[in-house]
């Protein structure tokens, strides 16, 4: 086996990988992008992939000093039901994911972070969207004039975490980025004195 052949075994590239033959973008929209993309698999066959262009966003884990975490309400109309989840929002083009973080708590919360760490980037769902969530954890957080997005309409809601936790274990939670930001966070802050 080549040393390439093995290199890209490694890293999910050469056997696995597909072709693009054409793209063809049949909406674009305010938030998404939809393209049809006609690919060559490896083994010679076409098929095509439907996939969801979106700019990636951010996803704020806000830890205040005595311990409760920030989070919003807001109605979903995708799925028609009010979510319990981490403030989080849309890139705007060429924004650094840091500086949408900082806009973002400060929209949606009324808090500003005096320290924020990246703990993630993930993908959404990979299988058919491009779009992709920075994770951040915001600590030192102090009160500040915030200003909701006009087509928002959200209440934050303060929380112990621990009984953040609980209710994810009743499984309360059904937004898969604040499940994923919740268990990040649960893993990090037990790590910590």
């Amino acid at each position: 086996m080549r040393r390439l052949d093995a290199l890209e075994g490694l890293l999910g590239l050469g056997a696995m990988s597909e072709r693009s033959i054409a793209s063809r973008r049949i909406f674009e929209g305010r938030v998404i992008n939809l393209r049809v993309d006609t690919v060559e698999l490896p083994d010679g066959r076409t098929t095509t992939r439907e996939i969801v262009e979106h700019r990636g966003a951010v996803a704020i884990i806000p830890i205040l000093d005595d311990g409760r975490i920030a989070l919003v309400r807001q109605y979903r109309a995708a799925v028609g039901v009010d979510l319990l989840e981490v403030p989080a929002g849309t890139l705007e083009p060429g924004e650094d994911p840091e500086a949408c973080a900082a806009r973002e708590l400060t929209e949606e919360t009324g808090y500003r972070a005096g320290r924020m760490e990246k703990v993630l980037f993930a993908w959404m769902a990979p299988g058919y969207s491009a779009e992709g969530i920075h994770y951040y954890l915001a600590r030192e957080l102090t009160p500040c004039a915030g200003v909701q997005d006009e087509d928002e309409n959200l209440t934050v809601e303060l929380l112990d975490f621990g009984k953040a936790l609980e209710m994810l274990d009743a499984g309360e939670f059904s937004d898969a980025k604040t499940v994923a930001a919740l268990c990040l966070a649960s893993r990090i802050l037990s790590k910590q004195p």
